[in-house]
């Protein structure tokens, strides 16, 4: 069944794009030509560049992963910045741009880190049949670094990016962000300042949806004190509830009167309490220490909050606040917040580039394009640039299982995406 809902695909998309070619220009229609003859090399360096370990902590791998993207991105006659991070314990960024003054000023982002750390089983590219790859970063997101590379390679070797402004942006930690977020983020943020548009190029959830809004992500963390004692005195008025009490109260507060609202999730990710306690945050581990008979004196638990807009997020922590501020008795607690990844709301300007994006599908036969549900996409880094310029996202690779170790890359949509993308592109510097 699988082997003919896959050939299906591929009738459709053939079929399709020679219904609809009639509605592409000849320079578009060369584009196609040439991304079709590269088809071969794009899938060929997506698997070079997969069997490189990039975790975002292997900062050698990272790095090493950017030179071949940046002499691939010299090689069409882009100027190539590489932006160390030392400072916040991360590799760097690879910044690869072209200069003019023609058309919409893009900016496309992917990102050279993935989850899978050098310690873990899970390193090369293998075929799983003529079309399927188990690949780490595959999906999320090498392949969209590829379908950026290989759509302006179409667009140079056609002649068609002469005095057009694109910053192809890769960062070295998206999958753990350095912190502070104002370095980390710095040389992004300045590149979306000069810019009309930002692609994101995260993995793709069909040829049918587009990201015109993602949620944002914070980390909260409570911490809470109790008075240590037998535990035959708990309850009294000189002992009180104790540290885990408290927590189980907060906890439970927080699902009852935060939870509800549209696009709104928070997770508590790990907890501990006890008598003693060690917790390394940056790890997220730690060691704890209790008896059935001596109440509980510490607790502590980290989470996450996704929110769609900065007045969700700001209530969210309200509400959070007030209910972390009323203890039980000889109770204290307090919660902390951290910022990580703002919020991209849906905005007009993200709609018509939606439109933009919808009309080149239907001229390559690909079909319409919908937005799709923000509350079913993670963070990502266009969400730093969101406030400067107009977002689209969602436009990489098609796969499944990403973050696991079953992680695939659908190889035969690489070429039509690739497709998308080129037409998408020239359109756009070829605005007024």
């Amino acid at each position: 069944m699988k082997l003919l809902c896959k050939y299906v695909v591929l009738l459709f998309l053939v079929s399709a794009q020679f219904s609809f070619a009639q509605k592409l220009t000849r320079k578009e229609k060369k584009i196609l030509k040439t991304i079709e003859a590269n088809n071969n090399e794009a899938i060929e360096f997506l698997k070079d560049v997969v069997n490189i370990n990039s975790g975002t902590m292997n900062h050698d791998g990272v790095k090493e992963v950017g030179d071949v993207f940046g002499k691939a991105f010299e090689d069409i006659g882009f100027k190539s910045s590489w932006y160390d991070m030392s400072q916040v314990n991360r590799s760097g960024h690879l910044f690869a741009e072209t200069y003019g003054k023609k058309g919409k000023k893009l900016l496309l982002i992917g990102h050279l880190d993935t989850v899978f750390e050098e310690n873990s089983p899970f390193q090369e590219f293998k075929m799983v049949n003529d079309s399927i790859a188990h690949a780490p970063g595959g999906n999320d997101m090498k392949g969209g670094n590829v379908i950026i590379l290989y759509a302006l390679k179409a667009l140079k070797e056609n002649g068609l990016l002469n005095d057009a402004q694109i910053i192809a942006a890769f960062t070295g930690d998206e999958e753990a962000s350095g912190k502070p977020i104002s370095i980390s983020r710095k040389h992004l943020v300045d590149a979306a300042k000069r810019s009309d548009i930002a692609l994101g190029f995260e993995t793709s959830t069909g040829f049918n949806y587009a990201t015109v809004a993602r949620r944002g992500s914070s980390g909260w963390k409570v911490e809470i004190k109790g008075k240590r004692a037998h535990s035959s005195g708990i309850f009294r008025d000189n002992v009180g509830a104790g540290a885990v009490f408290e927590m189980s109260r907060i906890l439970n507060e927080f699902y009852n009167e935060v939870r509800g609202e549209e696009y709104l999730t928070f997770n508590p990710g790990i907890l501990l309490g006890g008598t003693l306690m060690e917790f390394d945050s940056e790890l997220s581990k730690g060691n704890v220490f209790g008896k059935t008979n001596v109440v509980a004196q510490k607790a502590v638990v980290e989470g996450g909050l996704r929110f769609i807009s900065e007045e969700q997020k700001e209530n969210a922590r309200a509400k959070m606040r007030e209910i972390v501020n009323n203890n039980l008795p000889q109770t204290s607690a307090e919660i902390t917040f951290i910022d990580s990844y703002p919020a991209m709301g849906p905005t007009k300007g993200n709609h018509k580039l939606l439109d933009i994006l919808n009309e080149v599908s239907i001229d390559l036969g690909q079909g319409e394009v919908e937005a799709y549900d923000p509350g079913r996409r993670g963070a990502a880094d266009v969400s730093f640039v969101a406030q400067y310029v107009d977002c689209l996202d969602g436009l990489g690779t098609m796969g499944n299982g990403a973050h696991t170790p079953q992680e695939t890359v659908n190889l035969n949509t690489i070429e039509a995406l690739t497709k998308r993308t080129a037409i998408l592109i020239y359109r756009l510097i070829n605005q007024r």
